[in-house]
C-alpha cells in the first residue's frame, strides 16, 4: 500500500499551557482531499500551519510525502500553502507576482499560465493593478491563483473561500476536484460545510481526528 501523501500521529501542539491539538492523527490518501471543518479557535489554522512545517509540534510526527514537512527545498517545490498571508513585494504588479512565481518553478509557458490563472479566477482587467489596491475578495483570488498556477502535488489551503461570492466559492471547489482528479493531494480547513461538499473531499473535525 501507498505511503499517505500526509501522514500525522499523536500530534501535540500549544501557544503555552494548554495544548491547541492533543493526540491529533490524520492520514490523507495520495490523490484524495480532507477538509477539516469547525469554528475559529478549534485548531484549524493550527493543524494545517504544522503540516506545511511552519509550526514545530511539541510532540508526535509529521511527514508529508514521506518527509519531514519544511525541512528543505524539495518540499517547498512540491507543497504550496496560503496558510501564511502572502507577502505583497511593493511595485510588483499582480501579474507580475504571478509571473514571478511561475518563473521561479522554470514553467515554460509561465506568463500565459498566470494569464490563464486571471481569467478562470475572475481577474481579468485587474492583470496591472497593484495588489494592495484589490478588495479582499480580489486578493483572495490572486492568492489563490498564484497557488494554482505553479506545479505541486500537495495543497494545503486554509479557507479558501473567505471573501468570496458563492459563484467563486462553487469555481474553487471545481478546481479542487480537478486537482485531486489529476493525482495531487489536498488538506483544507473551511467554515462552509456546503463548500467542503462541493470539493468532493472527506470531511472531518479536529474533535474527531483527536479521538476520545
Amino acid at each position: 500500500m501507498d505511503q499517505p501523501a500526509i501522514e500525522v500521529r499523536d500530534l501535540v501542539v500549544g501557544y503555552g499551557s494548554a495544548p491547541v491539538l492533543d493526540g491529533l492523527s490524520l492520514e490523507v490518501p495520495r490523490g484524495t482531499a480532507t477538509c477539516v471543518i469547525g469554528e475559529n479557535g478549534a485548531g484549524k489554522s493550527t493543524l494545517l500551519r504544522t503540516v506545511s512545517g511552519l509550526q514545530r509540534p511539541e510532540a508526535g510526527s509529521v511527514l508529508v510525502l514521506g518527509r519531514e514537512p519544511g525541512t528543505d527545498a524539495e518540499h517547498w517545490r512540491q507543497v504550496v500553502t496560503t496558510v501564511e498571508p502572502p507577502s505583497w513585494y511593493p511595485g510588483l504588479t499582480a501579474r507580475e507576482h504571478a509571473e514571478l512565481v511561475t518563473r521561479a518553478h522554470g514553467l515554460d509557458d509561465g506568463d500565459a499560465a498566470a494569464e490563464r490563472a486571471f481569467e478562470l479566477l475572475g481577474l481579468a482587467g485587474h492583470e496591472d493593478s497593484m495588489p494592495t489596491s484589490l478588495s479582499s475578495g480580489q486578493k483572495q483570488r490572486l492568492t489563490l491563483a498564484m497557488a494554482f498556477v505553479r506545479p505541486s502535488r500537495v495543497l494545503i489551503l486554509d479557507e479558501p473561500e473567505q471573501r468570496l461570492d458563492p459563484d467563486a466559492r462553487s469555481l474553487v471547489a471545481g478546481l479542487l476536484r480537478d486537482y485531486v482528479a489529476g493525482g495531487g493531494t489536498v488538506l483544507l480547513a473551511s467554515h462552509d460545510e456546503k463548500f467542503a461538499a462541493g470539493t468532493g473531499a472527506l470531511v472531518t473535525s479536529v474533535a474527531e481526528l483527536c479521538g476520545p
